[in-house]
């Protein structure tokens, strides 16, 4: 989940349902208003049609992050190609399929790249992170070492 990640990294985070389809003046509204909070970075999951990232990308100057969600029919497919394909002008980094976790982990990314003490912070914290990812890695590796027995 993307929230999981950025609380993981301390990264302080608003969550709000609007949707592209339903209610378009909040959405719209939302995406301009954005910057003006204080977000840096917008994740947008979006099932079926999946407009919601797009058009937010479309009204902000924020980066928009979009998460495809798989619902009943398509398994998501419908939604990670609606949001791969967007006009020159309108980009949308996109991650995979239900990559919730991987959309908060590009947005702590992104928070790393500017300056001050955050960045600074969030660039620590995700060198400490892959790390931790890359001990993961030689873990598993060993263990299946290990049950083959193929040692080391």
């Amino acid at each position: 989940m993307a929230a999981t990640a950025l609380e993981e990294f301390g990264i302080a985070y608003e969550a709000d349902v609007v949707s592209a389809h339903r209610m378009p003046d909040e959405m719209i509204a939302y995406g301009q208003q954005a910057a003006d909070r204080g977000l840096r970075v917008i994740i947008a999951g979006a099932g079926g049609a999946a407009h919601l990232p797009g058009m937010l990308a479309a009204v902000t100057p924020l980066p928009v992050i979009g998460v495809p969600v798989p619902l009943k029919h398509l398994d998501g497919m419908d939604s990670l190609l609606s949001i791969v394909q967007m006009p020159a002008g309108v980009p949308v980094a996109t991650v995979s399929i239900g990559g919730a976790r991987n959309a908060g982990l590009l947005a702590a990314r992104i928070l790393a790249a500017g300056e001050g003490e955050l960045a600074a912070g969030l660039r620590e914290a995700m060198v400490r992170f892959q790390f931790a990812l890359r001990d993961q890695a030689h873990a598993k590796g060993a263990a299946l070492r290990e049950r083959r027995g193929t040692g080391g």
